[in-house]
């Protein structure tokens, strides 16, 4: 059985007083450990006190984004050798907004998640569609593509250090859910897609479900057969929430 996974991407949101509060309340609560992984994706700013702070407990911890290059002239840029300086685990790949808002390509998004890992981390690799290609019913053919582009670029062995994140994005900060049948089909049709190149590494892979997940609809979403816990924005903020959603993935 897949273990389940819930990690918190802040997004841009966090102040110094303000992660030590919530960090602290994480590793009282659940630093030792539990039926689940859990685990904060946080700004660069902040990784070093990321790392301070849950050094030595069960919580992991990543980045939002990285470069697709090891080094050079790239200002503004950070590199997985970097990220891994901070102790890093993890690192999201094409979020959606990395995607709307910054251009990246299905092309660059491919190159990230190889620079990630061979950078030794795993990416959390995102996928999804907007509320206009579901409503013209090309939802699958576009998370397709996004998953095509990164196989190709990667290969599958690859993706025995990865986890995929399904974010529709029109469910993300909305507050409009996709109902657990919705992210269900979708979930089995990732697995079922990589399946067809390594049906065995397929099983095996966590595929998170990433839409406006809240501690109200946590335990319906992850009893899905192949929801594998959360990409959780907003709810990681509040440790509260983020402990329930966490309580809920444990079972």
């Amino acid at each position: 059985m897949r273990r389940k996974l819930v990690a918190g991407n802040w997004k841009m949101h966090g102040g110094l007083a303000r992660n030590r509060d919530l960090l602290v309340s994480l590793v009282r609560t659940i630093g030792k450990g539990g039926n689940a992984d859990c685990a904060v994706c946080v700004p660069f700013p902040y990784l070093g006190q990321t790392q301070d702070l849950l050094k030595g407990t069960a919580i992991a911890w990543g980045a939002q984004t990285l470069s697709e290059h090891a080094q050079g002239a790239f200002t503004g840029e950070v590199s997985a050798s970097m990220l891994a300086d901070f102790g890093c685990r993890y690192v999201l790949v094409g979020h959606s907004e990395r995607r709307s808002l910054y251009g990246e390509s299905n092309e660059a998004v491919a190159a990230k998640f190889v620079a990630a890992v061979q950078g030794g981390m795993t990416p959390i690799l995102c996928l999804g569609e907007t509320l206009e290609q579901r409503e013209g019913n090309i939802a699958e053919k576009v998370i397709a593509a996004q998953l095509d582009a990164v196989t190709q670029a990667a290969g599958m062995p690859d993706f025995a250090n990865a986890v995929i994140a399904y974010e529709p994005v029109w469910a993300i900060g909305t507050g409009r859910t996709a109902s657990p049948q919705q992210a269900q089909e979708v979930h089995a049709f990732i697995r079922d897609r990589l399946a067809r190149s390594d049906a065995a590494l397929a099983r095996r892979l966590q595929i998170l479900y990433g839409g406006s997940v809240k501690p109200q609809n946590a335990a319906e979403l992850f009893g899905m057969a192949d929801i594998d816990g959360g990409l959780i924005g907003g709810a990681a903020l509040v440790a509260d929430d983020f402990l329930a959603i966490c309580n809920a993935a444990a079972g």
